[in-house]
């Protein structure tokens, strides 16, 4: 397995709100995350790095072997547990009120590949070198493009295409949305990424560039310096994970 993540402040923000990590246990089992985090005086970063380091920590010391619905369990309780400590942060920091973070995490294991959700950074699969979007955006526009009120090219420039509709931060009640993948076998690769490289690139140039001859790190850079030549209007997060050989990642 090869791995590699990055993160870039963009061409327009003065700092990077975005976290992002790639962690594996002595099981072979990996975490991805890609945090992209909001609010004024800084605090967007506050809430992704506290989400990112939850993570972490959580992942390194608890799980191992899990099973499939032990791990959707697992998620669940991370997912509630970073909310609180956003909230909690909030309280002794009042300039921080209206903190919060998108937070996309893949967790793979021999056995299964879960995806969890909640915002608008994206996460992905490779197999047969093309690139299959897994998770669902918590933003407006999908929402009235699921509804039929615009179209998917109307919603690239909308207005209000930044307008998140859940995120963690944003309401004590939370929950992420979580996806499964199905023939882990034959998956290739998993793609996390913020909104600031979708937002500037599409899936074709992604494709392209990850299935490339190029090592790893070189395609990520690569990634970064092709979203910010299209105008860098974010910070642009990456974490890739892939199988070094033809046939999937087992």
């Amino acid at each position: 397995m090869k791995s590699f993540y990055l993160t870039d402040v963009g061409k327009v923000r003065d700092h990077n709100e975005d976290s992002v990590i790639i962690l594996k246990n002595e099981k072979e089992e990996y975490l991805l995350a890609v945090a992209d985090g909001l609010g004024g005086h800084r605090a967007g970063e506050v809430a992704s790095s506290i989400a990112i380091t939850y993570l972490s920590k959580h992942f390194q010391e608890t799980f191992y072997n899990l099973t499939k619905e032990e791990a959707i369990i697992w998620l669940n309780d991370v997912v509630l547990n970073i909310n609180k400590q956003i909230f909690k942060y909030e309280e002794g920091h009042k300039d921080s009120v209206g903190m919060g973070t998108t937070l996309v995490v893949a967790l793979y294991t021999k056995d299964y590949l879960l995806f969890g959700n909640i915002g608008d950074s994206s996460g992905f699969v490779l197999k047969n070198k093309k690139l299959h979007k897994v998770t669902v955006d918590h933003s407006l526009v999908n929402l009235l493009v699921e509804a039929g009120e615009i179209t998917e090219d109307e919603a690239r420039d909308h207005p209000r295409k930044n307008v998140l509709m859940k995120c963690l931060g944003a309401s004590l009640e939370i929950e992420a949305d979580i996806f499964e993948v199905d023939d882990v076998r034959s998956v290739q690769g998993v793609l996390l990424a913020s909104d600031g490289l979708t937002n500037m690139l599409d899936l074709d140039k992604i494709e392209s560039v990850i299935n490339s001859r190029e090592e790893i790190e070189e395609r990520i850079v690569n990634l970064i310096q092709k979203a910010n030549n299209s105008g860098g209007m974010d910070n642009i997060s990456i974490a890739y994970l892939e199988k070094e050989e033809e046939g999937g990642m087992n």
